[in-house]
């Protein structure tokens, strides 16, 4: 058992004949969708496009093979590859070999980030990006996408400000431009209709097979070219600068992040159809093991994809096989096909991952996100705007929507729900004000918080007990009704004895009901709970209301 934990895939079941042949079509289909992927990916990244093979094969494997969710479709994604080419943006020239090199340290850095975290069990960090964040910086980083891509996808030439200046069709070419929105269409239509066909491939195949056709190569046209066949080998990158390094820490912070964001989104997916649980830490190790790889191969960071997970899934692959026969697919493509790559025209690639990115742009997201929450539709918002405008430091937008959401959760947390309440008719305590009830009594002041007791939540009850009591003079008894009360701190602990010695004071007698044993061991163990005429305890709320019943009967008798 302790030997499949250290090595998920020896859980995998042996293969079969069947199992085999399930999982090699299954394999044949995402390796299909990986191939073009791939290089449009390491186009996105900057990268020189082999790259981009390159990190389908040993990395991919890694990750697959320890991975914890073993249908996940790894390799080059679209986002992180666009924080790649955004991060180095500036400290070299894309393609070059500093650029290549700066790139495999960031792998390696995300890496050693991203096992640190899964060693250490800490996958629970990914909930600090809340959805509003993620939401608004993906649809950002969809358009910043789009608009990197478009020059390729175009055919454009020259520049955006040339032809803003002199709009003239001399600046596109006319066969890149055909070839990449004929390519988008074909690759849209073929997502909608035939949601089983390799589109990519095909698409991809067919303008390749045009391109060598009609001699677009020799027409200057801007083609893949020659990729260099064979593997890559295992090597430590070049030595970079202190200065480099330090400008590169939050991009890989960056990139650890929504990398696991990445892989999270589709192993859930996967786990809960499959009715397991998703050990995130053992993804965290292997996502963090195929990144460090990657770095040693001259690559640059792989992910989880979403697409491809959700092709996985729906081809019908049952094991991390598919992912293997994927995998090996890729390995033949390097060997001996790379030149069949080499008349594809960059704008199919740029049509590639256009046509993978535009589910991500979706306004409507952002308009139900205000109609359930106007304060995380804002995050969301600002997010998304912080992101557009801070490009290509696109963590800027991430790091301020995660600082405004835990201002937010914090700014919950120090205003708690407190309702006074009372006895509805079918005999539950509920908001006074809400079902406009009656008080229990005139004399008693009954009431819930709907929070932990803890340095958040003590001094506002404290507070809303101190004005109420000023209000109301003729209070001698205070309820609280403590079962939403899950935990209890040394600051609440210290609250309840102020509240206590207060209360004791004005002569006013405190009454808690459906007090959990676990708060109410940790107030025994700090002397808060000595019985006194002061002190009432209740099992539950009910009997609390029957005392308080018998109490008031027994002070009218007087």
């Amino acid at each position: 058992m302790q030997l499949k934990q250290w090595f998920p895939f020896l859980a995998w079941p042996r293969l079969t004949l069947d199992l085999a042949r399930n999982e090699m079509l299954a394999g044949v289909t995402v390796g299909l969708m990986l191939l073009p992927q791939g290089v449009a990916y390491a186009a996105l990244a900057g990268m020189p496009l082999v790259t981009g093979i390159y990190a389908a094969l040993l990395p991919s494997l890694v990750a697959v093979l320890w991975g914890a969710s073993p249908r996940l479709g790894v390799g080059p994604t679209a986002l992180t590859s666009l924080l790649i080419g955004a991060s180095l943006a500036g400290m070299a020239e894309p393609g070059s070999a500093q650029w290549v090199t700066l790139a495999a340290w960031m792998a390696i850095m995300a890496g050693a980030v991203q096992w640190l975290l899964g060693a250490l069990r800490s996958g629970w960090l990914v909930n600090l990006v809340t959805s509003p964040v993620l939401n608004g910086f993906t649809q950002a980083a969809g358009i910043l996408i789009l608009l990197s891509q478009l020059p390729d996808l175009l055919g454009l030439r020259s520049s955006w400000s040339a032809l803003l200046s002199d709009p003239s069709w001399h600046h596109f070419d006319p066969w890149a431009l055909l070839f990449g929105v004929s390519g988008l269409c074909g690759l849209l239509l073929l997502k909608r209709f035939a949601p089983r066909l390799p589109a990519a491939v095909l698409v991809v195949a067919l303008c390749g097979a045009i391109s060598a056709v009609v001699g677009f190569a020799e027409h200057d046209g801007h083609i893949v070219g020659h990729l260099p066949a064979g593997l890559p080998s295992l090597a430590i990158p070049s030595s970079i600068s202190m200065d480099e390094v330090s400008r590169l820490l939050l991009p890989v912070l960056m990139i650890s992040l929504v990398s696991f964001l990445e892989v999270a989104s589709s192993a859930q997916v996967e786990h809960r159809l499959a009715g397991t649980r998703w050990n995130e830490n053992q993804d965290l190790i292997a996502q963090g093991m195929a990144k460090v790889v990657a770095g040693f191969s001259g690559s640059f960071a792989i992910s989880g994809s979403f697409s491809r997970s959700a092709v996985t899934l729906h081809s019908g692959a049952k094991t991390g096989w598919a992912t293997v026969f994927a995998i090996a697919m890729v390995l033949i493509t390097v060997l001996w096909l790379t030149p069949v790559l080499y008349h594809v025209p960059q704008a199919a690639l740029a049509a590639v991952v256009v046509s993978a990115v535009v589910n991500l742009i979706q306004p409507r997201t952002l308009r139900a996100l205000f109609r359930i929450s106007r304060i995380e539709g804002a995050i969301a918002l600002t997010t998304f705007a912080l992101t557009l405008a801070t490009a290509p430091r696109l963590y800027w937008g991430v790091l301020t929507g995660v600082l405004l959401s835990l201002c937010h959760f914090l700014y919950q947390r120090l205003h708690p729900r407190i309702l006074e309440i009372s006895e509805h008719a079918d005999g539950s305590l509920r908001g006074r004000e809400i079902w406009n009830l009656a008080p229990i009594a005139s004399h008693v002041l009954a009431l819930r918080m709907d929070a932990e007791w803890d340095f958040a939540s003590a001094s506002a009850l404290e507070r809303y007990v101190t004005q109420t009591l000023q209000q109301r003079p003729e209070i001698q008894t205070v309820f609280l009704d403590a079962q939403p009360i899950n935990r209890i701190d040394v600051t609440g602990v210290e609250s309840f004895m102020r509240l206590r010695q207060s209360l004791q004071k004005q002569g006013i007698s405190l009454h808690i009901g459906g007090l959990k044993l676990p708060v109410q061991e940790i107030l025994e163990r700090s002397g808060a709970l000595v019985s006194g005429p002061d002190l009432q305890l209740s099992r539950t709320s009910a009997q609390a209301l029957v005392a308080m019943r018998v109490s008031n009967a027994t002070k009218k008798a007087l």
